[in-house]
């Protein structure tokens, strides 16, 4: 007999919203002429959120009529007898619902233990090994594969961790690995391989090894052969024997990250359908020449190995490679040829050198090597300072397929580089633009005075998301307010800042008297800006400008409405989509800019450490969480009535808190116990005049 759970009305009813808003069904019509065959698709899902969730996106393939949603209510995957009770129904409905391609995908995911994030790089590189990926014209695999990743995501088949830009992790629910795993059946496996025995473990085909810490693995399986096409390993640290690789002819996909081993053996060129090896954080030093034989090998990732230093000749042999990661690894000597490895697309680490070398090695590529790899997809490039200026400025402009740039110079810790050096890194820097589809961008270690002219133009109409890392030399922010598309951007180290103004935005040299609108960081969702320790004012407009159009709107002199706190003039409209706003070690910052009150609208989030001078937190649009730690000259917190959670450390003199009328929660660390007094009685008594409730206050050791 089928089981069904009992729903009652109001669960049924809180079911029925659900599935509207997650199938965005908002006309009156619809949702009146599908409310009752909704309410017995709820029933059917046992009102259990998830069930819901992917049922509605099983739903919104079909169109919006009592038919076909009877149609699917009548399915018969909805009594498939031979599942577990907690997986049938709409949980199998909506992997039955599946293309072909999007099945074993999502079944693949089944290898990661339950409750670990699944990021959507590694995914997609695993998926184009496995030969999941669908072949599309014009398009290369790993952006077919994303999609895929998306979709998965859309059908809520995974979920997203909110707090990662873009998505690009997840995890997966625990019911819906359950129903992976079941499905994949004797063929995936997740735990102790040798706790299988011989004859259960030669039914594999995909498996994750967990196992104790300083495991020798599969140390007790007597030179057994395993017909396994994937092999990854958990978190813990484990060695292997030199005949481990032994065990694996038919692998195409092993991982062994952050394992502890030294050396590949000269083996590993019989593995003839290898397609992924991952080396992520070993400690091996070499690589065999015979790693040349791996033909069908299609990522190789080096990155973290600390021990390395030098890259075979037999690199430029793998005709089909399409990642190579070197990041953070001390590779200086690298086998010429790189260019003709035309399907790379993915290319981490890439250590820029000057010189011509020796032999068959050099230290370091050329930039001009990069002219031949026309499918690159993501580009690192480290040590800039090596190179030399060209004779082009289409090294990279023309590469249609790149997504992620990441240009870095080595940290400098000795004396200042030369003026020389200097000129020749600007130079450099303003060759290097990018291709106008570019989404990511990073530049670390710049010590160029002027940022490249490129960083600041629509030029970068695409990029939603840019990185500034220890960049101390640029005594001025370029142009960026005026990136269209900008969701995320991270401003890390630039000492040489004082002032953050107007050039910020863009509109700089605007006429005050315009009624032009400048609209600056339209999409902008998360701004981030640490450690800039010279750092002292932050506006958006040149004050006389504001104060000639606070005398225009209020007065001949003005004073009224700037007094009022009114926005100076309509020419600007900046950071209306700013949801979190981060200032860490900006200790001499005096105050936040007047008009970050009156436009960012949508901010939720406000996190302040180290801004020692700030005296004065005031933004009436804050509406979720205002977190202080070590502004130790801020004296008043105020006029933030839609703030629900306040936390506090190590603000000695935060002498006023108030008009925070819908405050939920206070966090308050030992240190402010004397402070608070002077303020949280007026809170708490606005708490419960307001709310009929007492203010939920928590205090803690803060430690260090």
């Amino acid at each position: 007999m089928e089981h069904v759970h009992r729903v009652d009305l109001m669960e049924a009813a809180v079911g029925w919203e659900l599935l509207c808003k997650s199938m965005n069904i908002n006309e009156e019509k619809d949702v009146e002429n599908l409310r009752n065959i909704g309410l017995d698709i709820v029933r059917k899902c046992g009102g259990l959120p998830l069930a819901i969730k992917v049922a509605a996106r099983v739903l919104a393939t079909k169109d919006k009529t009592e038919a076909e949603w009877r149609k699917f209510i009548d399915r018969r995957a909805w009594s498939v007898g031979n599942l577990p009770t907690e997986l049938r129904g709409a949980l199998y409905l909506s992997y039955e619902a599946l293309p072909h391609y999007l099945k074993q995908c999502f079944l693949y995911c089944a290898l990661y233990p339950e409750g670990r994030f699944i990021y959507r790089d590694y995914l997609v590189m695993s998926w184009v090994a496995e030969g999941f990926i669908e072949e599309q014209q014009g398009k290369l695999l790993e952006d077919t594969a994303e999609e895929y990743y998306y979709e998965l995501i859309h059908r809520n088949l995974l979920q997203p961790d909110d707090y990662s830009f873009d998505h690009h992790r997840c995890k997966m629910h625990d019911l819906l690995r359950q129903l992976a795993c079941y499905l994949s059946g004797e063929e995936c496996f997740i735990g102790d391989p040798e706790s299988l025995g011989v004859i259960n473990i030669s039914k594999l085909r995909r498996s994750t090894a967990v196992t104790k810490t300083d495991t020798v693995l599969l140390s007790s399986m007597d030179n057994a052969e395993f017909k396994v096409r994937t092999f990854c390993t958990d978190q813990e640290p484990w060695s292997v024997e030199e005949t481990f690789f032994k065990r694996f002819p038919c692998i195409r996909v092993l991982n062994l990250n952050d394992s502890l081993v030294k050396c590949i053996p000269d083996y590993i060129g019989n593995l003839i359908h290898l397609r992924l090896i991952d080396l992520d954080g070993t400690n091996i030093s070499s690589l065999p020449e015979s790693i040349g034989y791996l033909m069908n090998l299609q990522i190789l990732n080096l990155s973290r190995c600390k021990d390395l230093h030098i890259l075979p000749l037999a690199i430029t042999q793998l005709s089909n490679l399409r990642r190579l990661g070197l990041a953070d690894t001390p590779i200086n000597q690298v086998p010429k040829g790189i260019g003709r490895l035309e399907l790379l697309n993915d290319l981490e680490g890439f250590p820029v050198g000057g010189g011509d070398g020796n032999g068959k090695t050099k230290d370091g590529w050329k930039l001009e090597e990069l002219k031949h790899l026309s499918q690159l997809r993501q580009l690192a490039m480290v040590k800039l300072e090596r190179a030399t200026s060209y004779s082009t400025d289409s090294l990279l402009t023309d590469k249609k397929h790149l997504k992620v740039l990441n240009l870095y110079c080595t940290e400098h810790t000795d004396e200042p580089y030369s003026e020389e050096a200097v000129r020749n890194v600007e130079k450099v820097f303003e060759q290097l633009i990018p291709p106008q589809n570019l989404e990511d961008l990073a530049i670390g270690g710049f010590f160029g005075r002027r940022f490249p002219t490129w960083l600041g133009t629509t030029h970068l109409a695409s990029v939603k998301y840019l990185i500034l890392v220890d960049c101390n030399s640029c005594v001025h922010l370029s142009s960026i307010g005026q990136l269209p598309n900008l969701r995320y951007l991270g401003i890390e180290g630039a000492a040489a800042v004082t002032k953050i103004g107007p050039e910020f935005v863009g509109c700089r040299g605007a006429n005050p008297r315009s009624t032009d609108v400048v609209v600056a960081f339209p999409k902008l969702e998360s701004l981030i800006i640490e450690d800039m320790p010279n750092w002292e004012e932050w506006s958006f407009v040149v004050e006389e400008d504001a104060a000639t159009a606070a005398a225009t709107e209020g007065g001949e002199d003005g004073s009224a409405e700037i007094r009022k706190g009114k926005a100076p003039s309509p020419r600007i409209q900046l950071l209306s989509r700013l949801k979190n706003l981060v200032l860490v070690d900006c200790p001499k910052l005096r105050a936040l800019p007047q008009q970050l009150g009156q436009e960012a609208t949508s901010l939720e989030v406000l996190q302040l450490r180290g801004a020692i001078c700030l005296k004065v937190v005031d933004l009436p649009f804050l509406s979720v969480r205002l977190s202080i730690v070590g502004c130790y000259r801020l004296e008043r917190v105020s006029n933030l009535p839609r703030v629900r959670d306040l936390r506090v450390h190590y603000c000695p003199n935060l002498r006023r808190v108030e008009e925070l009328g819908s405050l939920q929660q206070l966090f308050l660390t030992d240190d402010m116990r004397e402070m608070s007094s002077l303020w949280l009685p007026g809170l708490q008594l606005q708490c419960r005049q307001r709310h009929g409730e007492d203010l939920d206050i928590y205090t803690w050791r803060k430690k260090g």
